[in-house]
């Protein structure tokens, strides 16, 4: 049965790596530009700061993944792993919480505010940021069974 759990946490482990690398390509591809009254803006992640918090956690959970995937062959490193299986799931579902708030803003707007919705403008880059978004909502979902599954292998 431990067996089975292990190789079942590993394949999870192997999909949230996925999710993560494919949110972190979408979102540092994400740019647009469009033209209004003759000025020319230009949108990039990196020009949030929220989105950089998403890469940068998407990143870290991503390289742990990776280290845990070698770790977990070894049976000393257990209790280290389920603790920082919560430190990523955490961290996951803190970035996407960001993101998700100023994409929120950017897609709709605020009224209270006085932001304007840039989804009508720049369509490419909020395309490229609801496909990043969905890989890390994925990664985050998949982080959390990896967390259950860790803590079940532990009691």
């Amino acid at each position: 049965m431990a067996k089975i759990n292990k190789i079942f946490s590993n394949i999870l482990r192997l999909l949230a790596v996925a999710a993560t690398v494919v949110a972190i390509v979408f979102m540092v591809t994400s740019h647009d530009s469009a033209q209004v009254l003759n000025l020319t803006f230009t949108v990039k992640y990196s020009y949030t700061p929220a989105f950089k918090f998403f890469v940068i956690g998407e990143a870290i959970a991503g390289g742990y993944t990776v280290i845990s995937i070698l770790l977990s062959f070894k049976t000393l490193f257990w209790r280290l792993i389920v603790i920082l299986d919560m430190v990523a799931t955490v961290l996951l579902a803190s970035s996407i919480s960001a993101a998700l708030a100023i994409a929120q803003v950017g897609k709709k707007g605020s009224t209270h505010a006085g932001w304007l919705p840039v989804c009508g403008q720049v369509p490419h880059f909020c395309d490229q940021v609801t496909v990043a978004l969905l890989a890390g909502f994925a990664a985050a979902v998949i982080y959390f069974v990896i967390l259950l599954c860790s803590l079940y292998a532990v009691l």
